[in-house]
């Protein structure tokens, strides 16, 4: 038996587009392509993309991905050393979970009585949990991107990836405290801020109004990266939605 792209999608929650992607890049062929021109997944196949997501998960970059599947390791085997690998990213999200929880506590009190947040005095219990490869998770429906992201990282030194991380987790706040200001998504600091972001990706690559516009409403319709967003603030994700709309729309055109 076999399934439709479009059934594979819809059961691993995998966009089409990337499933194409992994064709074109080597590392999901379809079992076959009809006379339609669609391609068609064998249970094979479906093995194979549950690693693949589960490798990606795990914070895999894709030419790794790549380099694992091509070890042709015994399936089994395979599967143990990746549900202890989950096991780690259970207990590393408990941390995470943590985090939040510490520093949602100290905000309010805070904002009750004045008193300074002793995350904010010890900075680095506001990443205790938070994994670099986060960002170039949130891109899952970009796959070029994502592949670009990668290969910048392995190119990087732990010390650059965990200063690049904490940058991009200080974009974020910078926008809460924008949003929380009350300045609307369109306002000129919302914009330097949204142009700053969109300066960041282009040193990656050529990067279009439209797809920079894609990328804003997967601000929302990505779980990961709306969780990472209201993860900072609720409402934020929708913001940056807005403001990345409002800047394609006025300076890219």
């Amino acid at each position: 038996m076999d399934w439709p792209i479009a059934e594979v999608a819809r059961m691993s929650g995998v966009t089409a587009r990337t499933l194409r992607h992994y064709d074109e890049i080597g590392l999901l062929p379809p079992a076959r392509i009809g006379s339609n021109g669609h391609r068609y997944y064998g249970e094979h196949q479906l093995l194979q993309l549950q690693r693949i997501l589960v490798l990606r998960a795990l914070g895999v970059g894709l030419p790794e991905v790549g380099r694992v599947l091509a070890e042709q390791v015994d399936e089994v085997d395979a599967l143990r050393g990746h549900h202890r690998q989950l096991l780690a990213e259970r207990d590393r999200l408990d941390a995470l979970a943590g985090t939040v929880s510490r520093t949602i506590a100290e905000l309010e009190q805070s904002r009750k009585d004045g008193t300074p947040m002793t995350s904010v005095n010890r900075p680095q219990n506001l990443f205790e949990g938070i994994r670099p490869s986060q960002y170039e998770e949130s891109l899952q429906d970009f796959p070029e991107h994502a592949e670009e992201v990668a290969r910048r990282v392995a190119g990087m030194t732990p010390q650059d990836v965990e200063a690049g991380q904490r940058e991009r987790t200080a974009q974020m706040i910078r926008l809460a405290e924008l949003m929380a200001a009350g300045h609307p998504a369109d306002a000129e600091p919302v914009q330097a801020e949204t142009d700053a972001q969109y300066q960041a990706l282009i040193r990656l690559r050529a990067v279009s109004a439209g797809e920079y516009r894609a990328i804003g409403r997967s601000c929302v319709d990505n779980d990961a990266w709306r969780a990472a967003y209201e993860a900072i603030a609720p409402g934020l994700a929708a913001y940056q939605r807005d403001a990345i709309e409002a800047y394609a729309v006025t300076r890219l055109g």
